[in-house]
């Protein structure tokens, strides 16, 4: 019930201008994001690469309004990518980007506006050495999500997907993303969704998830296990070795800010950890989400709005 009721927070203009008071700096804003600029974003992607983890950028914006904001949002993208590539950074530090953050949802032309966007990025990231993952959003978006990736693989097949393991559907996703050279991250979900597309009950989640990660690690895709709970790391590790995979050929990905040491723990067995860095000035729906994951962290959260100054 919390985590519904924070997920609608999420959506809540009145708080979001409450929230967005507090300085990025401030001790829960800054536990889950970077900064509001490219060079903070470059300053973590450093700091992580340089303690042997992976990282993928996520420059925070969704549902964009015009044309013009999705392409501000794209030239933002370019531009960090090329901020990585000059810092040598581009080898360990890829990027994720919404499908709404680039033009999706600007009317009948929103699929083609984001398949123009998104490449645009990804010709960016291939000439810079790097690669680019296509975030997944709400299950009204999945379709077109997925339509936009099929697309943009047609010219850049190493362009990620990602799964929502609480969606009915997602076993068959996965079955359809499961092919040779499709890197694909398989996540939860953060979404509040109704019981007719989503498994509701933490267990039911979990199982879900388990099935899921059988798919993509028998096949012969690359798998991006994203999660943070410490069981289901287990069953990932144990299910690698039952179909023969070897470090490098998956990896697990954590939340910035979510369980660090773990993340280092991995790494230092030899296992690819690659962490997912938001950063800019629209932090607050991505705030709500990671505090809807982990409700505990409800009292720091209030804490910080009391205290702010």
């Amino acid at each position: 019930m919390l985590r519904q009721v924070l997920s609608t927070v999420a959506e809540s203009r009145r708080l979001e201008r409450l929230v967005s008071t507090m300085p990025v700096s401030s001790s829960i804003v800054a536990r889950y994001v970077a900064g509001e600029t490219p060079d903070e974003a470059v300053q973590a992607s450093r700091q992580l690469v340089d303690a042997d983890l992976r990282v993928s950028l996520d420059h925070l914006g969704e549902h964009t309004g015009d044309r013009r904001q999705a392409e501000t949002i794209t030239q933002a993208y370019v531009t960090v990518v090329d901020r990585l590539r000059r810092a040598g950074l581009t080898w360990a530090t890829e990027v994720s980007v919404k499908a709404s953050a680039v033009g999706q949802t600007l009317g009948a032309d929103g699929e083609k506006i984001a398949v123009d966007n998104v490449r645009e990025i990804c010709q960016a990231a291939r000439q810079a050495k790097t690669t680019v993952t296509l975030d997944m959003e709400d299950h009204s978006t999945v379709d077109s999500t997925l339509s936009i990736l099929r697309t943009v693989r047609e010219d850049f097949p190493e362009t990620g997907a990602v799964v929502q393991a609480y969606l009915y559907r997602s076993e068959s996703d996965c079955h359809d993303l499961a092919y040779e050279g499709s890197r694909v991250r398989l996540c939860k979900g953060a979404y509040s969704e109704p019981e007719s597309v989503a498994y509701r009950r933490h267990a039911d989640v979990d199982r879900a998830y388990v099935r899921c990660l059988k798919i993509l690690l028998a096949g012969p895709g690359y798998p991006m296990v994203a999660t943070h709970d410490r069981r289901l790391v287990e069953i990932a590790g144990a299910l690698a070795t039952r179909y023969g995979r070897t470090a490098g050929t998956y990896e697990y990905q954590m939340l910035y800010g979510m369980r660090p040491a773990e993340q280092r723990r991995l790494a230092s067995m030899g296992e690819t950890v690659r962490v997912y860095v938001p950063y800019g000035s629209q932090w607050y729906p991505y705030l709500m989400r990671r505090l809807a994951e982990r409700p505990a962290n409800l009292g720091l959260f209030l804490r910080s709005l009391v205290t702010r100054s």
